[in-house]
């Protein structure tokens, strides 16, 4: 591909449009045309329905892309084995902040003692969520798999939910990294999800240039955010040509190495 080519495709790909929703256009030298949406994993009443004109283009859409199919599967989570006892595990100071804030969110220790300290992170993460008035049932990921499904549109996963299990369960010494992180940012992952929510209830972000700030530390934000969205670059860019609704995580698409970028930088090579 000469130099010209690939500036072409560059700039084609760029077509900036205003959404009433967290998304962004982008088109593929192999004539895969992408409608990135900001997706949230929990959402409230007000997130439903879904946009009239977000469920049109999955209607049209050849296939409904997500991060994993979560409707009507069993959790990935279940059967997990036991891990040693807390004190075993985390350092004094990390034991407090968790006793803390289990104690603010009204959980027992007991429940946690040998959860792997990754799946503590994730309960934790869910139960704030819950506490803001999330609810699984409102993800955008979710109510699009409904859509999907009620409309006979085909589902095609990023990863799957055993290959993300996969991933937590390969984070280095049980994942206690991500329930510092988790429990260090504790009130910025609030606001973030606030913030998020706002998009969705409010107002969009202006530009796809906007950034998220991260709340994880930079070896997590390499396996947890770079190298998976490096991961879905590859299979976007392999799918065959069509119209794709494609639902990541909000900040997958406007975070540091986010998603879009990526698939630009590719083009631009």
């Amino acid at each position: 591909m000469t130099l010209f080519q690939r500036l072409k495709n560059f700039f084609l790909a760029l077509r900036v449009r205003r959404y009433r929703w967290p998304a962004m256009d982008i088109t593929l030298p192999g004539g895969q045309h992408l409608h990135l949406v900001g997706s949230i994993h929990m959402g409230t009443y007000g997130m439903s329905p879904l946009p009239e004109l977000l469920l049109q283009k999955l209607r049209h859409a050849d296939a409904l892309i997500v991060e994993a199919d979560i409707a009507g599967s069993d959790s990935p989570f279940d059967n997990l084995p036991p891990a040693v006892p807390l004190e075993e595990r985390l350092n004094p100071q990390l034991l407090s902040q968790l006793e803390q804030t289990l104690q603010t969110l009204s959980l027992s220790r007991e429940e946690f003692e040998q959860r792997p300290a990754w799946h503590i992170a994730l309960v934790l993460q869910a139960t704030q969520a819950q506490r803001l008035g999330l609810r699984p049932e409102y993800g955008v990921d979710y109510q699009l798999l409904q859509e999907a499904q009620q409309h006979q549109v085909s589902v095609l996963e990023l990863e799957g939910t055993t290959s993300q299990l996969d991933i937590l369960r390969q984070l280095p010494d049980d994942g206690i990294e991500l329930l510092q992180d988790t429990l260090t940012h504790w009130h910025e992952n609030a606001r973030l999800l606030q913030v998020m929510m706002s998009w969705w209830l409010e107002t969009p972000p202006a530009a796809e240039q906007f950034s998220l700030p991260s709340t994880f530390s930079q070896p997590l934000h390499d396996v947890l955010m770079h190298q998976r969205n490096q991961a879905w670059c590859d299979r976007l860019f392999a799918l065959p040509p069509g119209r794709y609704v494609v639902a990541a995580g909000a900040l997958h698409l406007y975070g540091d190495g986010n998603l879009p970028a990526l698939l630009q930088q590719r083009m631009a090579q």
